[in-house]
């Protein structure tokens, strides 16, 4: 398999970098409005973050067979995401409801 391409690296290296940033502003929206079911969230987009540094690592390597285990852990950390972010949206929005 070819390397990526310059602007291909910039997209994948950026979005992990907004995805850090994302789960920093969301952290500290729930510290600013004290509720604590923004935690969730941020905890909830961990395992996304993690699929989206195994791909990076993948494509590092140059997609070499060797590192083709880090696409298994890609998608198990993807579904893993998925479902917290779900807990995460479903908490916040329970928290929401008990506040009216």
């Amino acid at each position: 398999m070819h390397t990526l391409s310059i602007p291909t690296w910039i997209v994948h290296v950026s979005s992990v970098i907004e995805w850090v940033a994302a789960i920093w502003f969301i952290w500290r929206f729930g510290e600013l409005t004290e509720d604590d079911s923004w935690y969730w969230l941020a905890y909830g987009m961990l395992p996304a973050l993690i699929s989206a540094m195994c791909a990076c690592t993948w494509h590092l390597f140059d997609n070499a067979e060797s590192w083709e285990w880090l696409v298994t852990i890609q998608a198990l950390t993807t579904v893993i995401g998925n479902l917290t972010l779900c807990i995460a949206a479903w908490k916040i929005w329970q928290t929401s409801q008990s506040e009216l």
